[in-house]
């Protein structure tokens, strides 16, 4: 039975990351979009539905990871992972945008047919798109400063931010 726990142990740690990454980012993304459609009456993601979101995120970019096409470019400037790497995440973070869309429409309806159908015509597309904008750029950093973290090493790069800053050279 401790084998099981140590693994639960091991791959909740691993989520950690990204899930705290994208619990910051989506709540800001989720702060964003209450802005943009405040007086319109349309629902706004509540921080629990936001907080799953960020667990799903998590475990997502775990999973990916996995897979062997995700570092397509291991031999290349840190660049070209960080660009497919950020495809592949907004690929998937635009899939979840859509389905969290369509399942409040599908909710409505009754049928996925109808909700689809609901959704394409009430859909307000500029908030859609200003937030998978959003996503895209945070995905980008975050891809970035996980490329980087796994070249130069987490202990380094924990050490460059919270260590001591080295002495001034005169």
């Amino acid at each position: 039975m401790s084998r099981v726990f140590e693994k639960i142990k091991e791959e909740f740690v691993a989520m950690l990351p990204p899930a705290i990454f994208f619990f910051v980012a989506l709540h800001i993304v989720a702060f964003v979009r209450a802005l943009m459609l405040r007086g319109t009456g349309i629902a706004v993601a509540t921080s629990v539905s936001v907080t799953l979101a960020a667990l799903v995120m998590g475990k997502v970019v775990l999973i990916a990871d996995m897979l062997r096409i995700i570092n397509r470019y291991p031999d290349k400037p840190l660049m070209y992972n960080v660009i497919w790497k950020t495809v592949i995440y907004t690929l998937v973070s635009l899939l979840v945008h859509y389905l969290e869309h369509l399942i409040h429409h599908w909710r409505e309806t009754g049928s996925i047919v109808e909700g689809n159908r609901e959704l394409f015509a009430k859909i307000v597309w500029p908030h859609f798109w200003a937030i998978q904008i959003l996503l895209v750029v945070m995905i980008f950093c975050y891809c970035m400063m996980r490329e980087l973290v796994r070249v130069i090493g987490r202990d380094r790069v924990i050490e460059i931010f919270f260590g001591t800053p080295p002495a001034k050279r005169t």
